[in-house]
């Protein structure tokens, strides 16, 4: 394909992470176009250079256009896939009556699939057979990289021509990207991140001190390997960016959609009133019933993110939750 026959991008997803996407692709010099599904969000862009819901305080490049219409992104070299996770099956299958085959598509979304407990490639595969999938994750706050900052995530793809070709076309110095052919790995430490990060958040918010923090980010981390083993990830993609280094970013700022969520719980609120105030998305709340359906059907334990699970739920208390973890047998660390 060559990274020269890759020279426009389509971001579909204007949330705050498509946003930032966009707006860095643009400090690079690239042809952007970015489609949002909210009206007043295309106006925002297109007449004021800014996404003020989703992305305030950060003024956009002049040249960042954003559209309603899902044809003109599937006309673009490239199309990154940055809806909610929940949602990447529908846009995509939308998306499949413009779309050209071979066409490589970015999944930059974290998650699983609720409903089906599946990786978002496989349910782009599924949906979008003629695409080309690539995976882009790592750890990454969007306003940090909508402000040009530094930041340095993984992108995978099965061939490395590919992985080669996009990393060209997507990265630049300020956006460094680092290429694995481990798909499957990417994805999950993208996504059990997140649920983790609640569990962080939940610990914060409930004034249990730093080495409470530790403790629980450590553990939570031996149950993102014991998961991703069983899945078929590498351990040293784990122990990367997209897996260890989300997980450190994550659970360690309150900028953090899913830390901020379990910092609110740990506090007392409830779930209801908390999302009422929010119109960002917690990708942990939904990843976490696909991580303990899949956990109990292939026998991993999970404690963390099945007391989180729980939590979300509203079968537990965040007391109870945190008692039933404090109850535990002791054990050898490995």
């Amino acid at each position: 394909m060559g990274s020269g026959n890759l020279q426009s991008i389509g971001v579909i997803g204007a949330g705050a992470w498509g946003t930032a996407l966009a707006q860095t692709l643009r400090l690079a010099g690239r042809d952007v176009l970015l489609w949002a599904r909210e009206a007043e969000t295309i106006e925002d862009i297109n007449q004021r250079h800014a996404n003020s819901v989703f992305l305030p305080g950060i003024e956009l490049d002049n040249g960042l256009t954003a559209t309603g219409e899902l044809a003109a992104v599937a006309e673009r070299d490239i199309v990154l896939m940055v809806a909610p996770s929940q949602h990447v099956r529908a846009v995509s299958a939308a998306l499949s009556r413009h779309h050209c085959a071979g066409k490589p598509v970015v999944i930059c979304a974290k998650g699983l699939e609720q409903s089906t407990g599946k990786p978002l490639a496989q349910v782009l595969a599924e949906t979008l057979p003629e695409a080309t999938v690539a995976v882009l994750s790592g750890p990454s706050f969007a306003a940090d990289v909508a402000r040009g900052m530094p930041a340095a995530l993984t992108l995978a793809t099965v061939e490395e021509d590919l992985g080669r070709d996009l990393t060209a076309a997507l990265g630049y110095r300020q956006f460094r990207l680092y290429w694995t052919d481990d798909v499957v790995g990417v994805q999950l430490g993208g996504a059990i991140k997140n649920v983790l990060a609640i569990a962080a958040g939940i610990v914060d918010g409930k004034g249990l001190g730093a080495s409470a923090h530790a403790a629980l980010v450590t553990r939570g981390f031996a149950e993102l390997r014991r998961f991703g083993q069983a899945l078929g990830a590498r351990p040293e993609t784990l122990m990367g960016l997209s897996g260890l280094g989300d997980l450190l970013l994550t659970c360690g700022s309150p900028q953090s959609r899913n830390m901020s969520l379990g910092r609110a719980l740990g506090r007392g609120e409830t779930l209801a009133s908390v999302l009422g105030s929010r119109r960002s998305v917690a990708e942990g709340l939904y990843t976490a019933a696909a991580v303990a359906r899949l956990a109990t059907e292939k026998g991993i334990e999970m404690p963390i993110c099945s007391a989180v699970q729980e939590i979300v739920e509203g079968r537990a208390t965040v007391e109870a939750a945190i008692d039933a973890l404090l109850a535990r047998p002791f054990r050898a660390e490995t």
